[in-house]
């Protein structure tokens, strides 16, 4: 058996890549003494991401200034064969960023400008340790709007977020970070630098460099710099919750939505079970008897959100929706938004350790993918929350535990290896926007077949054939065996 790797808590020296002295001061010598950092503080400091239980130390940690620098940096590690695993701020589950083999981390925060918002051609060129919030935040200043809005916004970079091709609660309508990365500039494992795409809205010269770089965690180059599309924003959007005591109702009504060709901007589920944690958390005064809640938001000009708002009313009142309320205004609006992001937080309030997964699974699977959680759940005697993207079928089962309790742990492994064989079971995959790197790479054969895996490979060796860029991560030893799913 294959143990999901977070399941121990461990800090290890990476000693098969112990930087030499000699290398140290090569890397010195590149971005200044101040910039190479191997004291304990740093090296801990960098150890870890947002993924729980999961901490092996690099042997030295790097901040370049700029592609040049990048450049001249992976030339002595690929000179020395020493790993290098690109970082932004770390907020990946999927233990994307976690030095598993040593080596050195490289942070991008000091390459975080913007370098240009191009007005007549509705593109961005930014640096990828520019932070996500900051840059929605300064193109919608400008009357332009940047949808991909993951949870962890307010923190994560986008380097990080094209790395791992951050989704977030606008995805169903607007699409993920792929849909709106168009260029990139890229050091490959040799030192070369590459440039892909461009300010072009068609380009169908060669394969599509771009796209494969994106979500590809930093296994195949290290992004410094992202060309970026922008739109014109929405002038106007409003928000509704809908309650249900019936689970497949609130799942019929995603459907139902949908069939009416209504493609909501956030259409959200959560099941009961964090409704209570999140009320408790954020003071909604939300019914605590209900199965599911969706939180649903349109936008677009002022008479189609209308159309739009009253139609979806009809469809969760007839799929006998206990309540149905609209925000009475922005402030209200924001205030349903903010409870929704909080989910996580306010589960991780819950138990010493929080494990959040990712599953997706088409929508009008949704109910039987929740109630398949619930079972595997009560089965393994764990506790597990579901809260996710209604809209496309992306469900975040999150498992409240204790890293101190091996049995639970174990026990929730278990579950969560099932939960990913039922998603697969009903026409999904084991992630849909959390990524594969260490904790998902024993599940990627379920998903994408042995001849898959091989293709993958022979890409990375293409790019990486000393492997040295974030090794370890995205291809297991060995596929984790698939379990046998209770059919009582």
């Amino acid at each position: 058996m294959i143990h999901f790797p977070f399941h121990y808590p461990f800090i290890l020296k990476g000693e098969l890549y112990m930087l030499q002295q000699a290398v140290a001061g090569k890397l010195r010598a590149i971005v200044g003494a101040q910039w190479f950092k191997d004291d304990p503080e740093s090296l801990i400091t960098h150890s870890y991401d947002g993924t729980p239980m999961l901490q092996t130390l690099p042997d030295g940690v790097v901040y370049p200034e700029n592609t040049a620098q990048v450049s001249e940096i992976i030339k002595v590690l690929q000179e020395h064969r020493v790993p290098v695993v690109s970082r932004g701020s770390g907020t990946n589950l999927c233990g994307g960023t976690v030095p598993v083999q040593g080596g050195v981390v490289m942070v991008m925060h000091r390459m975080n400008r913007i370098l240009e918002v191009d007005l007549e051609n509705l593109t961005a060129t930014v640096q990828p340790g520019l932070n996500t919030k900051a840059f929605i935040t300064h193109v919608e200043g400008l009357g332009l709007f940047y949808p991909p809005d993951p949870s962890s916004m307010a923190i994560s970079t986008i380097g990080g977020n094209i790395a791992e091709c951050s989704g977030g609660l606008r995805g169903l309508k607007y699409g993920t970070t792929k849909d709106y990365v168009i260029g990139l500039e890229a050091v490959l494992a040799n030192g070369e630098i590459i440039r892909t795409g461009g300010k072009l809205m068609k380009d169908v010269a060669g394969y599509d460099l771009t796209k494969l770089l994106v979500g590809s965690e930093g296994t195949l180059a290290v992004i410094t710099e992202a060309t970026l599309k922008l739109i014109p924003p929405p002038k106007t959007k409003k928000t509704m919750l809908a309650m249900y005591k019936d689970l497949y109702g609130a799942a019929r009504t995603v459907s139902k939505i949908i069939e009416s060709r209504i493609i909501p901007a956030t259409l959200e589920f959560l099941d009961n079970p964090t409704i209570r944690v999140v009320d408790d958390f954020a003071k909604l005064g939300l019914p605590l008897d209900m199965d599911a809640i969706l939180l649903i938001e349109q936008d677009g000009d002022a008479e189609t959100v209308d159309r739009d708002i009253a139609r979806i009313a009809e469809i969760c009142a007839g799929e006998n929706a206990e309540r149905v309320s609209i925000a009475a205004d922005e402030a209200e609006a924001l205030k349903l938004l903010t409870a929704r992001r909080s989910a996580f937080t306010a589960l991780a309030r819950l138990r010493p350790t929080t494990i959040l997964e990712d599953a997706t699974v088409p929508r009008s699977k949704i109910a039987d993918m929740v109630l398949a959680i619930n079972d595997i759940a009560k089965r393994h005697g764990v506790t597990i929350c579901t809260f996710g993207h209604a809209g496309d079928g992306n469900l975040h089962p999150t498992a409240t535990t204790d890293a101190r309790d091996a049995n639970e742990i174990h026990r929730v492994e278990e579950a969560f290896a099932e939960i990913f064989e039922a998603a697969i079971a009903l026409g999904g995959t084991i992630t849909g926007e959390h990524g594969v790197g260490l904790v998902k790479a024993p599940y990627l054969e379920w998903k994408v077949g042995a001849a898959g895996i091989e293709v993958m490979k022979a890409i990375k060796h293409s790019f990486d054939p000393n492997n040295i860029l974030n090794p370890g991560k995205m291809f297991a030893k060995s596929a984790r065996k698939r379990v046998v799913l209770h059919r009582g």
